[in-house]
């Protein structure tokens, strides 16, 4: 008797709280971006900017010299093909596709296509822990997937103060922790890759000017990590501009406990 009310008793308490911690950005550089890139996946790596862009018939995968912004290699999807997110993995590149259950491989040295692997769902981010892909699908749940045939390994549910965060977007990893943009929305979230709890929001309400937008600008997506010197750099669908920032500690919004 005395077991089972000890039993009842732990199945009824609440779930410890994970402490949050909620910053602010400043830009300490920007560079120019092309507004004609539907940014959908952004990765730094050997001084080389990858990006992925989206829309049917625009869809490209580039890589860019990251120190000057001049085009390296374009690659163009198929005209029935919607790019999402991208990461990249020792000689390999990974490319999501939206609506149509396809990883897009790539040869890292030239971005020739080597072949698709079919996806379990939607394909929004994606980002790697050095070992596995990690991937988002717009719902609250993260993937990761065994690179070399993109069959799932485990699921984490991610959550904020218990809840659900839906709409995870472009992802990257930082400093063990997983960086995700929660689309439409002026924040990024970084989740704790065991448990799925966050444990940072970081608001970037008005990075982009007011005045700098125009029709057809799109919302917050893109984050990257230059392994060069641990700069995050950030930007969105048709901006203007990368931008890098540094965090700013601040208290926790009344309106988000």
């Amino acid at each position: 008797m005395l077991l089972r009310s000890l039993i009842i008793i732990i199945l009824l308490a609440p779930a410890p709280a994970w402490p949050v911690d909620w910053y602010t950005a400043t830009v300490t550089e920007r560079k120019p971006q092309s507004r004609e890139l539907f940014v959908q996946g952004l990765e730094i790596l050997d001084d080389q900017l990858y990006v992925s862009t989206g829309n049917y018939g625009e869809s490209r995968l580039l890589r860019y010299h990251f120190e000057d912004g001049s085009l390296d290699v374009s690659r163009k999807l198929a005209s029935n093909l919607f790019g999402e997110g991208l990461t990249v993995l020792g000689n390999k590149i990974y490319q999501l596709t939206w609506r149509e259950g396809q990883m897009l491989i790539y040869r890292k040295s030239d971005l020739a296509f080597l072949e698709s692997k079919p996806l379990p769902g939607e394909g929004w981010g994606l980002t790697n822990n050095g070992e596995q892909l990690v991937y988002s699908d717009g719902s609250a749940i993260l993937r990761f997937l065994e690179p070399s045939d993109a069959k799932v390994k485990r699921s984490i549910r991610v959550t904020l103060h218990g809840r659900p965060v839906r709409f995870l977007n472009e992802l990257e990893w930082i400093d063990g922790s997983i960086w995700a943009n929660v689309w439409r929305s002026n924040e990024i979230i970084i989740i704790e890759p065991g448990s799925g709890v966050v444990t940072g929001v970081i608001d970037l309400k008005g990075l982009l000017p007011a005045e700098e937008r125009r029709a057809g600008t799109d919302v917050l997506n893109g984050i990257a990590r230059n392994p060069k010197d641990g700069g995050i750099w950030v930007t969105g669908k048709r901006w203007p501009w990368l931008y890098r920032i540094n965090l700013e500690p601040r208290k926790a919004s009344p309106n988000n406990p």
